[in-house]
């Protein structure tokens, strides 16, 4: 078991200790694969996409009305760069997977 002190935090839901360990080892550059699955109704979508991860942090939404800040939600972003040089970024949830190439 993981401490809390390792886990990557996120106001919508705990990062898996598996996938913090992951995050926390990557270093700028290296090649990863990310898998994620979409779920919409009873259909479910997996895509893959590998790139050269560039770094994490965290993309903070919030409502479009004025609210309290606990109403926010922040959640992990990576950002990596595709093969063919495009710069992308993509946020976890549960479903989401990184592995190293």
């Amino acid at each position: 078991m993981s401490s809390p002190g390792s886990m990557i935090p996120s106001a919508t839901r705990p990062v898996s200790p598996e996938l913090s360990a992951i995050l926390r080892s990557l270093q700028p550059g290296q090649r990863i694969r990310i898998t994620q699955t979409i779920r919409v109704g009873m259909k479910e979508w997996t895509t893959t996409v590998i790139g050269s991860f560039r770094g994490m942090n965290y993309l903070a939404t919030g409502l479009a009305t004025d609210r309290v800040p606990e109403d926010d939600i922040v959640v992990v972003c990576v950002h990596f760069t595709k093969d063919n040089g495009e710069l992308s970024s993509v946020t976890l949830d549960e479903h989401s997977k990184i592995e190293p190439v």
